[in-house]
């Protein structure tokens, strides 16, 4: 895909992020690496449902603006799942609601606080995905704490503040971004609950296979 091509097809699932919940206002940043070199990210202050295919930042190999709109102030972010995951292809960061409340829960297992429920959060989300613990948003210092999480990890909850999701192509990581709020849904509605999990064993399968 050339980099029209990748720029529409940004606009287009940044849209459809938007128009169901998934970000609100500015909310939110989403940034792919181009096959040719460099990467697209979302401008700062933009909003995911109206972006403008030709002003999306450009950034080269070394993350520094070189064409379109202001890139996002937390390109870091983006920076540590690139630098941190050979796989990673796309990066998309939401503040989605029942992503974000699980972030704020004081009693869950920061390593991994969403358990094995479906396999098709495994299948997207991977095995693990742990809490960082909270920096102000912006704070550039956040990105050691992410990029040591990304080594094993395709993603990560920023604690109160929302989830950011890595996948080998934009569309991967736009996928695997919905289906962790919609994981995040059911771990809520099954909090005091002793639901079945996914086997150590079914995961295994699951990654094997899809992973």
């Amino acid at each position: 895909m050339n980099e029209a091509e990748m720029r529409a097809l940004l606009v287009r699932l940044a849209a459809s992020l938007f128009a169901r919940g998934f970000s609100v206002g500015s909310a939110g940043n989403i940034s792919v690496r181009l096959s040719e070199g460099g990467y697209l990210i979302t401008p700062t202050n933009s909003c995911l449902g109206s972006l403008v295919a030709e002003r999306i930042s450009k950034l080269d190999a070394d993350f520094q603006h070189v064409g379109g709109d202001k890139p996002s102030k937390e390109v870091f972010m983006h920076r540590a799942f690139y630098t941190g995951r050979d796989d990673a292809g796309a990066v998309v960061h939401l503040h989605s609601t029942q992503a974000t409340a699980v972030s704020c829960l004081p009693d869950v297992d920061r390593g991994n606080p969403i358990p094995p429920l479906t396999p098709y959060f495994v299948m997207r989300v991977g095995r693990r995905m742990p809490i960082v613990e909270y920096y102000r948003p912006g704070d550039p210092a956040m990105e050691p704490a992410i990029h040591a999480a990304a080594r094993d990890a395709r993603a990560v909850l920023l604690a109160n503040h929302g989830p950011v999701v890595s996948g080998k192509t934009l569309t991967d990581a736009v996928y695997a971004a919905e289906e962790l709020e919609e994981a995040a849904k059911l771990y809520l509605m099954l909090r005091g609950a002793s639901p079945r999990l996914l086997t150590p064993g079914q995961v295994d399968d699951l990654l094997a296979t899809f992973g």
